[in-house]
């Protein structure tokens, strides 16, 4: 019977070690810091200043710095909670979920809500002008086994969200202000401001994304109690950050300063010349996704693999078809932004967190740790049932005139 019942426990490890999160645990500080960048500056940047547009510059810009601060200190929350059980790794978001809230309801509170945000992500990337083409690539980059044999395509991936993020703004500069640039709200009746005003907070929420993956991309750091994953990653997480900001602020508002709210929702298209830097910068953004689309593909695989591996000794992968067909018959970036941004991406990124923490270290009462927390809840609970509503609406409009697979 010990034999069987050891047979099995070492059956069970190495189906854990062949598993895409951790079957590699050699990556040092900086793969966290382009894997964290990989992840968080997507195409949604190139979104931010439309978002400026309908929230107008004291609305816009302090929506931005607060949504840097929440959700750094969120990633921070993030990175404590992966080792905070002596002797055992929260490698996956879901396993946490399921420590702080019973393995049944941390299950389905938190896979749930993954899933959408990973695969809805991978929808909004999969939508460039060549649909086709980049689903083909992933056919064949979906093969590679885990994130540290990803981790040159996300360095790459990286450099490019930095590199055409800088000619967003700079061609911005270069052109100068519009000479008939109007900073009024884009809408001019109440309803659409208002609509307008929600879409924009979900875009902002969509650029923010990043930590449905914080907890994958700590496992595959080495940890001992002398040195504990949470240093590597930490450093890792600052670093993006600061790239994070020197890619976003400079975008939104020095796009928004010189187009106004006649900037479209992909402010590539709204400079449209010189024309070979636009090309130049819009090849950079399909190296990036095509980086990035990895990052939060990999733990769909592993959540995937590790049901049907475990139970029916089978590996499919029905991901990258499915988001391929999605993107190729929805094709409206904006409206995906800003609905998946704040029904999918606010739960995850602003106020799960929160709620885990307060479940685990159930700070004193009216603390200052309690109403950080309490106030981060609320925002993230109110982020996710007002903002899908303008994304939903711009969907709606643009499909008015859209023809399917045209």
């Amino acid at each position: 019977m010990q034999d069987g019942s050891r047979r099995s426990t070492q059956q069970e490890k190495t189906i854990e070690d062949w598993l895409p999160i951790n079957a590699s645990r050699n990556a040092k500080w900086w793969y966290s810091a382009f894997h964290n960048v990989t992840a968080m500056v997507g195409s949604g940047v190139l979104g931010l200043p439309y978002a400026m547009s309908e929230l107008g510059w004291g609305a816009g810009v302090t929506v931005l710095i607060l949504s840097w601060v929440i959700t750094l200190y969120k990633l921070w929350q993030m990175v404590e909670m992966h080792e905070m059980v002596p002797g055992k790794r929260f490698d996956r978001y879901h396993e946490l979920g399921q420590h702080t809230l019973g393995e049944r309801l941390g299950l389905w509170i938190v896979v749930p809500q993954q899933l959408v945000v990973e695969v809805g992500l991978s929808i909004v990337y999969m939508l460039t002008y060549f649909i086709m083409i980049f689903a083909s690539v992933h056919l064949v980059l979906s093969q590679l086994p885990n994130f540290n044999s990803i981790s040159g395509v996300s360095l790459a991936a990286a450099v490019m969200s930095l590199s055409y993020s800088t000619i967003a703004w700079g061609a911005s500069v270069d052109k100068g202000k519009s000479a008939d640039v109007d900073y009024a709200l884009r809408a001019t009746k109440t309803t659409g401001k208002v609509f307008g005003f929600l879409g924009a907070l979900g875009t902002v929420a969509f650029a923010y994304a990043g930590h449905n993956v914080v907890l994958e991309i700590q496992a595959t750091i080495p940890s001992t109690p002398e040195k504990p994953s949470k240093k590597a990653m930490w450093k890792g997480v600052v670093v993006a950050y600061i790239v994070v900001a020197v890619c976003y602020f400079p975008v939104s508002i020095v796009g928004y300063w010189a187009f106004g709210n006649q900037v479209d929702d992909d402010i590539l298209i709204t400079l449209n010349r010189p024309k070979w830097l636009i090309a130049l910068a819009n090849m950079m953004v399909v190296v990036h996704v095509i980086g990035s689309y990895q990052v939060y593909a990999m733990p769909v695989f592993d959540m995937i693999e590790t049901v049907l591996v475990k139970k029916l000794r089978f590996t499919p992968g029905l991901t990258l078809p499915l988001t391929m067909f999605v993107a190729i018959t929805f094709p409206f970036f904006g409206g995906l932004l800003s609905f998946f941004g704040g029904f999918a991406f606010a739960p995850t990124t602003y106020y799960l967190p929160c709620i885990i923490w307060l479940a685990i270290y159930k700070p004193k009462r009216f603390s200052l740790s309690w109403f950080i927390n309490w106030i981060c809840i609320v925002i993230g609970v109110l982020l996710m049932l007002l903002s899908p509503i303008g994304g939903l609406r711009d969907i709606i409009l643009k499909a008015k005139t859209y023809k399917f697979y045209q």
